[in-house]
């Protein structure tokens, strides 16, 4: 039986894999950081859990957070954060400029194409960073 929670794709389905797909996934993944992040810092209490959540995974927020990570990308997650960046969107939330949009989808398809390759450690250590904790 597969562990759902642990897929893994071959280099050639990541290769064939649209950008969007992999910000898909890496929507998912980035989403499910942070809500573990806010549950074991308590940082955010049960009535607020979703507002904060939201406001974490919003454009504009993953914008922002992507600058931390930028300087620490291998060559490889570098053209993947390229690829996602300059992806096709079609419908831009009002609260988020292009260019911000652009910048979270290119974070959550490195997430997803990370996510995807079965490396769960430098998930770890890119998130950490943008969490502010050196890991």
């Amino acid at each position: 039986m597969p562990d759902y929670l642990k897929l893994t794709a071959r280099p050639d389905e990541l290769r064939a894999m649209s950008s969007l797909a992999l910000a898909h996934m890496g929507d998912g993944v980035y989403e499910i950081l942070v809500r573990g992040w806010l549950c074991t810092h308590g940082r955010a209490t049960c009535g607020n859990l979703h507002k904060e959540t939201v406001a974490m995974v919003r454009a504009e927020a993953q914008a922002v957070a992507v600058k931390k990570i930028l300087p620490l990308l291998t060559e490889d997650e570098e053209a993947v954060y390229r690829r996602g960046r300059n992806a096709q969107v079609h419908s831009i939330p009002k609260s988020a400029s292009r260019g911000e949009y652009a910048r979270a989808t290119a974070l959550e398809a490195l997430f997803g194409w990370l996510y995807l390759q079965g490396r769960l450690e430098r998930i770890n250590e890119l998130f950490g960073r943008i969490m502010d904790e050196e890991g």
